[in-house]
């Protein structure tokens, strides 16, 4: 499973200095602007300390990753807890080989858990889009054809705006994420369902070039039984985007309430322990510094390293933490 490298293939960023010595691993990652790439990215230098040589790929469909992890072909993946459930059930986007998907998903361990991108319901403010009931009859772009997201936004946007349903009281839009935001901006559509860090240097920009609105989930939402079942079902946490976050939201002045994606990294169930145990104490040990070299990071929660982990953890990530004195909930083991 694992390899080395001496030259860089086409599209492979390697960060870590290779060395005769280093093991060499494949780790695949999301977009560079978002934490499913930002988090290999950070944590490949500190890898690199630990004698571990991480080849770091993004852009990737990580549904497609996390089978590849589990069947021996890739070392790591950034993985959206959701991909789990369903590659459990040879369901959503493994449905074309259930059976397979099914037994491949006993091979996956997981090393940690973080806080990834919050939901960013953005409209622009001159739209008439003021709340969530708005967006009946509207076109919202609510995910990748492929990949968790689409569920996590038609689940938040039903229980946000009290019923509303995709295909039946909006259209939902799925595209890949750099032809959707293009298209946000080409008036294809009225509402851009956006997964960012807070914070996004891309939303920033966006909202210069025109004013945007960005729809907040209320309390009362929150403390719903709906909205918990929607949190267990798609996996996913809660974040509040600071007020005065992006220079050109109209309605900067009030905090946002929403939604946020969990993601883990996880890797083969035969990955060496040893190997385990120094890229789960590679990213830990140096999240603080981690986090000042890339502001996004922040949400990261050291306090919370088994976020949305829904795979046992891999006997090597567990000797890091049980070294820590961190309690490992049985359920991981």
């Amino acid at each position: 499973m694992r390899y080395l490298r001496n030259t860089l293939a086409a599209g492979i960023l390697s960060i870590a200095t290779f060395t005769a010595q280093a093991e060499s691993l494949g780790f695949e990652g999301g977009g560079s602007a978002s934490l499913t790439g930002i988090v290999p990215q950070s944590m490949a230098p500190y890898a690199a300390k630990e004698d571990v040589d991480l080849q770091v790929v993004l852009g990737q469909s990580l549904t497609k990753s996390v089978m590849k992890v589990a069947a021996g072909r890739l070392d790591l993946a950034v993985a959206p807890p959701p991909a789990i459930t369903a590659m459990k059930a040879g369901a959503g986007p493994y449905k074309g080989s259930p059976e397979q998907a099914k037994k491949l998903s006993g091979n996956l361990r997981a090393l940690f858990g973080f806080s990834a991108s919050a939901i960013h319901a953005i409209v622009w403010a001159d739209s008439g889009i003021e709340s969530w009931k708005d967006l009946r009859g509207k076109r919202v772009f609510i995910g990748p054809p492929a990949g968790s997201a689409a569920g996590q936004s038609a689940g938040l946007i039903e229980q946000a705006s009290g019923g509303l349903v995709a295909g039946t009281d909006y259209e939902g839009i799925k595209l890949p994420w750099g032809a959707a935001l293009q298209g946000f901006q080409d008036g294809q559509f009225d509402v851009y369902m956006g997964f960012y860090p807070i914070g996004s240097q891309a939303l920033n920009e966006l909202s210069l070039q025109r004013p945007i609105r960005i729809l907040s989930v209320n309390d009362e939402v929150i403390k719903s039984p709906g909205w918990t079942e929607f949190q267990r079902q798609q996996v996913t946490g809660l974040a509040t985007i600071p007020a005065n976050t992006y220079s050109g939201q109209a309605n900067a002045d009030q905090a946002i309430t929403t939604g946020t994606t969990l993601m883990m990294v996880v890797t083969n169930a035969k990955l060496n322990d040893d190997t385990a145990y120094k890229l789960t104490k590679a990213f830990w040990n140096n999240i603080d510094a981690m986090k000042q070299a890339n502001a996004l990071m922040k949400q990261v929660d050291p306090s919370q390293p088994f976020t949305g982990v829904n795979v046992p953890l891999h006997p090597g990530a567990a000797r890091y933490y049980q070294e820590q004195g961190i309690e490992i909930p049985a359920d991981l083991m």
